[in-house]
């Protein structure tokens, strides 16, 4: 079904492989229709599994909306006040064991944590890490990194990829964690039961706005929580397969701008002056 009556009040995208071309961009056109939708009086929330650093180095963030969801809804960020709003953590207590068992379940099995704004890993993840990005925490163990619990426990293993590493922890995270992975080759953990849907739903009802009165966009399985909770759902193109059974309309991929396609064509339907 395609949304064409009414202007939602809340547009609630996805980074990587939504909003963000290959590059990392917002391109021109994108930024330009969605600075008409700010203007018609649209809500922009952005919703990603990146932390707050890797969203404010985006050209054009504050622009487009001063609200960040971080680490798949682990961590609201005002980046207009550059402050956390709130945050969700695995419990000191829950994500050490969780470290214990999964280095039991899956020997060679490494992690990096997410704990408020700051970062860190342990060294035999550090091996396996591509950025030169230096980690904000001192490079320990990740027992001791799990010690003020985390917004996000990443774990990766040099034998298997995302998918098949969430597989293969599924015994061990059931009913302990929400687990998630989206492009890069790590599996992501979070408080049980926090995920994108959980920090959006909570924002929105905050502010009244109905679920219905919701669009989203997303490519990637981290997405889904959120797309099945917004009143309607849009996928892109290059999306996983998961994501494209489960949203309501297909768009273009994030290199041809889906997402301003879309949103375009809400604003036409609605008078929107260019």
């Amino acid at each position: 079904m395609l949304l064409s009556v009414a202007l939602p009040l809340l547009i609630a995208t996805d980074l990587d492989g939504t909003l963000l071309r290959r590059d990392g961009s917002i391109s021109a056109r994108t930024r330009a229709v969605l600075q008409r939708a700010r203007a018609a009086g649209v809500q922009l929330v952005m919703v990603t599994g990146r932390p707050v650093r890797h969203v404010e180095k985006i050209e054009g963030a504050r622009e487009l909306g001063g609200l960040a969801i971080c680490v798949n809804g682990a961590l609201i960020y005002d980046l207009d006040h550059e402050r956390v709003l709130e945050e969700a953590r695995l419990s000191p207590l829950m994500a050490c064991e969780l470290v214990r068992e999964l280095r039991k379940h899956l020997p060679g099995i490494c992690f990096a944590v997410e704990v408020g704004l700051e970062f860190g890993w342990e060294p035999s993840y550090g091996l396996q890490r591509k950025r030169t990005e230096p980690p904000g925490l001192p490079t320990a163990d990740a027992l001791t990194l799990c010690a003020q619990g985390v917004n996000k426990l990443i774990a990766r293993h040099a034998e298997f990829a995302a998918e098949e590493l969430a597989a293969r922890c599924q015994r061990v995270l059931v009913n302990r964690a929400t687990a998630s992975y989206s492009g890069a080759p790590f599996l992501e953990m979070s408080a049980l039961r926090v995920s994108k849907a959980s920090a959006l739903a909570g924002y929105c009802q905050e502010r009244q706005i109905d679920p219905n009165r919701v669009i989203s966009f997303g490519d990637m399985p981290n997405d889904l929580p959120m797309l099945e909770w917004a009143g309607h759902s849009v996928a892109m193109a290059n999306a996983h397969a998961s994501v494209l059974a489960a949203s309501n309309e297909v768009t273009l991929s994030n290199e041809e701008d889906g997402v301003a396609v879309v949103v375009d064509r809400l604003l036409a339907s609605c008078g929107d002056p260019r």
